[in-house]
């Protein structure tokens, strides 16, 4: 049996990618999974109410399967992830994003190593900004980031996420009232209540700068830091509006 089987016998990852709209992106996220997921048990694409060629494009890969969740929104598109995935550990990445090299290793890897763990997650790398603003964005995951998840003891990015099935049926999975800024670390914290939360630079996510670009850096950053907080001490996100930015 090779090493792929064994993989796939002891160890089921099923891939969930939320999709709305997603038509210019998702054809190089599942070529990157194409490349360099070939140890994931499933591959499955919530196509979100897309009215674009989403789903005809995730149709021409013969390996993912797609699935239509009716009610909008990102934790309705990745709960309904939870309830399809036949796999005990589910990661999640987003359709703008590109699975590097040796993603899947490291996730077989982290839970081969530490049987305490509930999940793992990491940074973006953004693919499609200058080298300065590659550089900011570094600097805000060094400075900011790695700091408040070692004083905390969780984080997450849920367009670089994985997770045991099993605790995040736990906790009744992702908040439904979280529908965007806070939700990552809303469900990292629960999950920090059962086991190990991690958080590490190296195993990141390639993905685009869209909403950088379309909100600023600065913006940006506000919203995540203080929708961080408000969730680590109040329990709720400050910012409960969104825009899609496709």
């Amino acid at each position: 049996m090779g090493r792929s089987a064994l993989i796939k016998k002891y160890m089921k990852i099923s891939l969930i990618i939320p999709a709305h709209n997603e038509e210019k992106y998702i054809e190089n996220c599942l070529l990157s999974v194409q490349k360099n997921g070939k140890d994931f048990f499933e591959v499955i694409v919530i196509d979100n109410v897309s009215t674009d060629k989403t789903s005809e494009i995730v149709k021409s890969f013969s390996f993912a399967r797609v699935v239509h969740e009716s009610q909008k929104g990102l934790p309705f598109a990745r709960n309904r992830g939870i309830k399809e995935a036949k796999g005990d550990i589910i990661a999640y990445a987003d359709a703008d994003t590109q699975i590097p090299k040796g993603w899947v290793k490291k996730i077989i890897k982290e839970f081969q190593k530490d049987k305490k763990m509930v999940s793992m997650s990491g940074p973006y790398i953004y693919y499609d900004v200058s080298m300065l603003q590659k550089i900011l964005v570094w600097m805000y995951w060094i400075i900011l980031a790695w700091p408040s998840y070692l004083f905390i003891g969780y984080m997450a990015v849920l367009g670089n996420f994985v997770a045991r099935k099993d605790a995040l049926e736990k906790v009744g999975g992702f908040n439904q009232d979280v529908v965007f800024y806070g939700d990552d670390t809303d469900i990292s914290k629960k999950l920090h209540k059962l086991g190990k939360v991690k958080f590490f630079q190296t195993f990141y996510m390639l993905s685009s700068a869209r909403r950088l670009k379309g909100e600023g850096i600065l913006i940006t950053a506000y919203r995540y830091v203080i929708n961080f907080l408000w969730i680590v001490f109040m329990n709720k996100p400050k910012t409960k509006i969104y825009k899609d930015i496709r």
